[in-house]
């Protein structure tokens, strides 16, 4: 059973100490179908999900990532991949410089929200070396690292959400 959209927004936050207890693979699958369903200019869905549970591969990430524990703890990382050149193909140098950013990270919020709803904890990775995470997972040339999210069960306390902006702090009505 998966929670309602508002409850994950909600409540979703990063989590940084797992369990080692890995995740079942139907349920990762669902988890990297919402990745794939996200909104994409023209659909060229320019991301790729490399999925890593091997534990030296994961190592040689957080090495790339400022040594960012998480990494190394979690049971599963999604390295999101953008292809640039596939969004140059139809939009040029504003299709490779943001569409196919924007929708990479569309595809990593519905992966940070699905994994939510079905009860997995994340924390999504944006700090870290490119090149280096690019060749750790052996990325054709052409790809660009974006994110990594780390995926597993919570070994945290249950926490206070954060605060956020009212909306009238962050929105303008334009009638």
């Amino acid at each position: 059973m998966t929670k309602d959209i508002f409850d994950c927004i909600r409540e979703s936050h990063s989590v940084r100490d797992f369990k080692s207890e890995q995740i079942p693979e139907p349920t990762l699958t669902r988890i990297l179908e919402a990745g794939n369903m996200a909104p994409s200019a023209g659909n060229l869905q320019p991301w790729y999900f490399y999925v890593v549970q091997d534990s030296s591969v994961k190592e040689k990430l957080a090495s790339a990532s400022f040594d960012q524990s998480q990494i190394n703890d979690a049971p599963t990382v999604i390295v999101i991949l953008a292809d640039p050149a596939r969004s140059n193909e139809r939009y040029g140098e504003r299709g490779a410089q943001l569409y196919c950013l924007q929708d990479t990270a569309a595809a990593t919020q519905n992966i940070l929200l699905a994994a939510e709803g079905l009860g997995i904890a994340a924390c999504w990775v944006g700090a870290f070396d490119e090149k280096k995470v690019e060749e750790t997972v052996e990325a054709p040339p052409r790809l660009r690292a974006v994110a990594m999210i780390c995926l597993g069960y919570s070994d945290e306390k249950p926490k206070q959400y954060k605060e956020r902006l009212r909306l009238a702090e962050v929105a303008k009505f334009i009638h």
